[in-house]
This record gives C-alpha cells, sequence and structure tokens, in this order.
C-alpha cells in the first residue's frame, strides 16, 4: 500500500506550524495534539454506544438542571484526564463542571493555558444515532505562570482565546480548530487512528442558502427574528433564495454545515427564556471564534459574541452565527 506524504497528520501540522516560528514555545501545539487523543478515545466509544452500556442517563443532572448521559460523563472524563496529564494547561472548566478544576502540580501550575469545554454536545441524540461532537476553547490565563489557576483566568472575553474549535462525531470523525492564523480541518483515517489534513483554510462563504433554526418556538421569539424567518421563507430565486431550512437539533452539526457550506444557525431567546439556552463559555465563544476567522460573523443580536464579558461560568446568551453575508441581512430585521 503506497501512502500519500502529501497529507499531514494532525501532529505533523502542528509541528508544521510551530516550525515557522522558532520563538514558540510548543505548548499550544502540544495541547491541540492532547485534545485530539481524546477525541479519537470518545470516539471510539460513540461509535459503539448501542452495542455497551453506555446510553442514556447517568442518574445525575448537571448544574444547568438537564440529566447527564453515560457518555457525557465518559467524554468530559476523558478530555479531563488528557489535559490534566498533559504540559500545557493549568486548569479546565466544564459544561458538566460546576465550578473549575484546578491542576495541582508543578508542571500544571507553569502551564500557559486554560481550556473550557462541553464533552458532548447534541447528547440528547445519542440514542438516535445523530451526529454529535466536542467544542472547545482556549485561553492564555491571567494569572502568575507557578502559581495555581483561578477563575478569573475563565472569566475572560471569547476574543481573547488564543485557539477554538470543535470534533463532530458524524459518518467521519472531523477535528476543526481555529488560531489567528486560520482555521483548518481534520478528517479521522481509521485506519490508521490519525487525523488527517483535509480542509485547508477553511473559509466560510459569504452567503448560503440554509438557515437553521427552531421553529417550534416562533412565536416565542422577538418581532425582528420572526421577520427574518418569514424573509427566508418568502425568498425566490429572483431576491436570492430559494432559502431551504434545515435544523438538526445538534449545534456541532448545524454549525458545521454553514460553515463548509454556507448558511445562518440561530438560538434566539425566547419569551420565557430571554438569555436563550447555549452556554456562553462553552459553545458560542469557541464557535464565534472560529466562525469569526473563517469570515463569518457572530453576535447575541446586540453586540458581537466575542465582545460579551462572562460574569458566570455557566452564563447563558443569544447566538446568531454563520455566513457573513446573511448575517449582514438579518441584521436588517433584527437590529444591533
Amino acid at each position: 500500500m503506497s501512502i500519500d506524504r502529501k497529507i499531514l497528520t494532525l501532529d505533523e501540522f502542528t509541528i508544521q506550524q510551530l516550525r515557522a516560528f522558532p520563538q514558540a514555545t510548543g505548548e499550544l501545539s502540544s495541547l491541540l495534539r492532547d485534545l485530539g487523543l481524546a477525541a479519537k478515545r470518545v470516539n471510539v466509544e460513540v461509535n459503539k454506544a448501542g452495542l455497551v452500556d453506555i446510553l442514556g442517563d447517568a442518574g445525575t443532572t448537571n448544574v444547568q438542571g438537564e440529566d447527564v448521559k453515560k457518555l457525557d460523563v465518559f467524554a468530559n472524563n476523558q478530555f479531563m484526564k488528557v489535559l490534566q496529564h498533559g504540559i500545557s494547561c493549568a486548569g479546565i472548566a466544564s459544561e458538566e463542571l460546576d465550578d473549575i478544576v484546578v491542576f495541582d502540580d508543578e508542571i500544571s501550575k507553569n502551564a500557559k493555558y486554560v481550556v473550557m469545554f462541553d464533552p458532548l454536545d447534541g447528547s440528547g441524540n445519542i440514542d438516535v444515532n445523530i451526529s454529535i461532537g466536542t467544542i472547545f476553547g482556549v485561553y492564555r490565563r491571567v494569572s502568575e505562570r507557578g502559581t495555581l489557576c483561578s477563575k478569573e483566568d475563565f472569566l475572560q472575553q471569547g476574543r481573547n482565546q488564543v485557539a477554538a474549535g470543535y470534533i463532530v462525531y458524524g459518518s467521519s470523525t472531523m477535528m476543526v480548530y481555529a488560531t489567528k492564523r486560520g482555521v483548518n480541518g481534520f478528517t479521522l483515517d481509521p485506519s490508521i487512528g490519525e487525523f488527517c489534513l483535509s480542509h485547508p483554510d477553511i473559509k466560510c462563504p459569504d452567503f448560503g442558502n440554509i438557515y437553521s433554526v427552531n421553529h417550534g418556538n416562533f412565536f416565542r421569539y422577538e418581532k425582528g427574528v420572526q421577520d427574518y424567518i418569514t424573509a427566508c421563507q418568502k425568498k425566490n430565486k429572483t431576491n436570492g433564495g430559494p432559502y431551504t431550512q434545515r435544523y438538526i437539533g445538534s449545534m456541532v452539526a448545524d454549525v458545521h454545515r454553514s460553515l463548509i457550506k454556507g448558511g445562518i444557525f440561530m438560538y434566539p431567546g425566547t419569551t420565557d427564556k430571554p438569555k436563550g439556552k447555549l452556554r456562553l463559555m462553552y459553545e458560542c465563544n469557541p464557535f464565534a471564534y472560529l466562525v469569526e476567522m473563517a469570515g463569518g460573523k457572530a453576535t447575541n443580536g446586540k453586540i458581537p459574541i466575542l465582545d460579551v464579558q462572562p460574569t458566570e461560568l455557566h452564563q447563558r446568551e443569544p447566538l446568531f452565527i454563520g455566513s457573513k453575508g446573511m448575517m449582514e441581512e438579518l441584521e436588517t430585521y433584527h437590529k444591533l
């Protein structure tokens, strides 16, 4: 069997990027490879979830009051332990945990970064075999290195992220991450057990023809959002359409499609939940950073998501994210 050496693995790609900056410490590259390792471990369990006793509820609820799935617990533990055993992470915050976890050892106290993640987004779809995923954001700590990290390291604006990304466990498993150098996607090759560069330098198209929103809440949205959805339904070939509605109910899958093909994903607040459902730190900020680095836009309906100053770990925000042209179109209906 011949091997195409033009295809770079995740490890090779991060090392190649590191060589372009001889002054770099390599900690971020190491952290990204750690996240890739944890993702491969989770992927194995996701793929055989129907064959083992790992589906269903774990019998507890998380800090948001939602039932915790068994696979959620497994994924959370995998990402936490891999990052703890690495050399680049001083501590983590997870959607599944009430508070931050500080890594109390000498290597971790000297690490440069903290990581926030949703270990298994869309886990309510596990039992029906719909794509799910992991979302992560990486921040440079503001506390002094050599000491324990603190909550202030995590309560930073999303614009302070140095890297962000997601892993989607679908028909193929992909890891997509962004730094200030751009957005790149890697597909897991099961024959060698490695993530391989498959989508270099991803750019989000300025327009698409798909909008993603939960129509079941239509009459609980603000009027501007209702007007935009109505306009999407009325579009025709003469004024830019038609737009097609697609809503998977798994944010990773919906936003991944918008990133690759162009489109807009909306999770507005409602009359009974004005802040919406999505978590700012674990879902909104990482995707907003990644999509902006790919040329798209992301707001909470008032200001860019990345400019929101968090006040608590599990803060919720409305989210509108996707192709730049479609976001600007939305803003003519839903004034910022």
